[in-house]
């Protein structure tokens, strides 16, 4: 009998299905990967050895580390042409793991920013899946939207290392990392903007602890890492002392984007489950599929998936042509974190019961999609930096060219 959890792979809007690469990518992803979510999510030396033979099945079939730089051992697809490759990766958690091109920002954050001692020690380890990255930004009680109040401080030594004390949740990986990129005030006080600078730890060095899990809804989660005297060297600093808000921004407009498109995947999976349960299963009167409410649900959440696709694909082209895309990051962070819950849960509905078990992905996808709403920036804030963003700039318009 097929794994439910497998299923998803016969609806018409299946991911990668317009690149040759994102078809195989998707392939590999329902067929290698789909299979293995629950011992990948169970954790431990099991889970580890499975990765690591996902990976050698992904280099095998010449899908390895694609968006990641030629020179350092990666595909060096442009970041646009990789994009859809990112939904076909991003329909399993996993999936942008097993196929290693989970390091692409820290790749390019370390490459655009680190000394040459860190991009000599670091990238090609990295780009081949012999290390691992993290990202500690957010703080217990203090905002993630508010990196101005960061407490975390880094005081340099007469040598010119760094003493990096302070705590940070809410970071991805950070239990099996070997380097985590750490927001820390380096000079003036809490709430000033200058001061803050980006500092590369290795995570086995004395005084760095991961202290706890944080389950997501009930799930699996990030972690929360306290750091207690930490001693970084000098050259770990990532840019200038004092520069870290403009290298996090460039970085978050790229990982807010490659979100997006990791849930237009999994938008994408839960919607081929609902197709094939209303196709397959009959209800009390008949198969669900000649039910009109089972079919505005199908429409609904095609509609959905449509229109937010483009929103994000515009952002997509402003990244990669270097432009400001802010406002287009905002709306496509907004609006894909709508769609993700509401597929998701049109997909539950028609599922019934059968959608709240462990036998398909949808409480996971579920709770990917509320906390979507929240992770990168809470709605309201994206919401209201557009809004804001677009009435200034509204204003500066003569009156006569307002239509």
């Amino acid at each position: 009998m097929e794994d439910p959890r497998t299923e998803g792979a016969g609806c018409a809007e299946r991911v990668g299905g317009r690149h040759p690469l994102g078809e195989k990518v998707g392939r590999f992803v329902r067929e290698r990967v789909f299979p293995r979510e629950s011992a990948l999510d169970a954790g431990g030396p099991a889970a580890a050895a499975l990765m690591a033979a996902l990976r050698e099945e992904a280099r095998a079939e010449g899908l390895w580390a694609l968006p990641l730089p030629a020179e350092l051992g990666g595909g060096g697809l442009p970041f646009r042409e990789y994009a859809e490759l990112a939904e076909a990766e991003g329909a399993s958690d996993h999936g942008p793991a097993a196929v290693g091109s989970a390091p692409l920002l820290d790749v390019r954050m370390l490459a655009g920013h680190g000394s040459p001692g860190v991009r000599e020690a670091y990238l090609k380890p990295l780009v081949a899946g012999e290390m691992r990255t993290c990202y500690a930004m957010t703080e217990p009680g203090v905002p993630g939207t508010a990196p101005l109040r960061t407490a975390t401080r880094a005081e340099r030594r007469p040598d010119g290392s760094w003493l990096v004390t302070g705590r940070k949740w809410f970071t991805s990986g950070a239990a099996g990392a070997d380097l985590v990129t750490v927001l820390a005030r380096t000079s003036g006080a809490v709430g000033d903007r200058d001061g803050l600078s980006l500092l590369l730890v290795p995570t086995r060095s004395p005084g760095f602890r991961v202290v706890r899990e944080l389950p997501v809804l009930g799930g699996a989660g990030p972690y929360e890492i306290e750091l207690d005297r930490v001693r970084v060297p000098a050259d770990h600093l990532l840019g200038e002392p004092g520069r870290a808000l403009d290298i996090a921004g460039r970085r978050l407009q790229l990982g807010r984007t490659l979100r997006c498109l990791r849930w237009l995947g999994q938008a994408r999976r839960a919607f081929d489950l609902m197709c094939e349960r209303a196709a397959t299963h009959d209800g009390s009167d008949g198969p669900l599929a000649d039910r009109q409410l089972v079919q505005a649900h199908v429409f609904d959440a095609l509609l959905a998936l449509r229109t937010t696709r483009p929103l994000v694909m515009e952002a997509v082209a402003l990244i990669d042509s270097g432009e400001d895309a802010r406002t287009e990051v905002g709306l496509a962070k907004v609006a894909t974190a709508r769609m993700l819950q509401q597929v998701v849960d049109a997909a539950i509905q028609v599922h019934g019961a059968a959608g709240l078990g462990p036998d398909t992905p949808l409480p996971a996808l579920f709770r990917t999609g509320r906390a979507a709403r929240i992770l990168d920036g809470p709605d309201e804030l994206h919401i209201t930096s557009v809004a804001r963003r677009v009435l200034r700039d509204y204003g500066r318009v003569p009156a006569a060219r307002r239509g």
